[in-house]
């Protein structure tokens, strides 16, 4: 339509698609509006502020030009993981199901290849997955004890000079 607006979000079996403004839309308007900065926090900031806005006629014939885009619901969505499954053999999240479905869809009557890569591991998301198949994905070996271990993290200030003497120190305590 050419305009962003906030709305109501509604969960589904992708939560990555599930949010109102990804880090990839902000490079996106970057790249729109020829790198530049100050229009995106404009345009950011009429977000935070209104709600929404519109982007230019032209900017949205670019984006048009760059991508092609289908939305699937969650029932499609199964329907891609199991197609996916009988003809492959192979799980897959359901992110991925998404992208293999829309690049057959658009390329229906191509000889193009496709090539669609995988976006998760399919037990990420293991109920998706075999409420669509009926099997449960597993973890990767070196991942399967991965909710049994100890969580190891540090807090740090809210200071970039505190980030960058943390990574600093990480790496050379690992002789990198």
């Amino acid at each position: 339509t050419g305009e962003m607006k906030i709305s109501a979000v509604l969960p589904t079996l992708s939560p990555s698609m599930d949010i109102q403004i990804s880090s990839n839309f902000e490079r996106l308007a970057f790249e729109l509006h020829g790198r530049d900065g100050n229009k995106v926090v404009e345009l950011m900031d009429a977000l935070s502020d209104n709600g929404s806005f519109a982007v230019e006629a032209d900017r949205l014939e670019a984006a048009r030009a760059l991508f092609a885009g289908r939305s699937y619901d969650d029932e499609e969505t199964k329907a891609a993981i199991r197609a996916v499954h009988r003809q492959c053999g192979e799980l897959v999240d359901p992110h991925s199901a998404i992208a293999i479905a829309a690049g057959r869809d658009i390329l229906e009557d191509s000889p193009t290849p496709r090539v669609s890569l995988a976006t998760a591991h399919p037990a990420k998301f293991p109920e998706a997955v075999e409420a669509a198949t009926s099997v449960r994905p597993v973890l990767p070996p070196r991942l399967a004890g991965l909710l049994a271990r100890r969580e190891s993290y540090e807090t740090l200030a809210c200071d970039l000079a505190a980030v960058q003497d943390f990574v600093a120190s990480s790496l050379s305590g690992r002789g990198l």
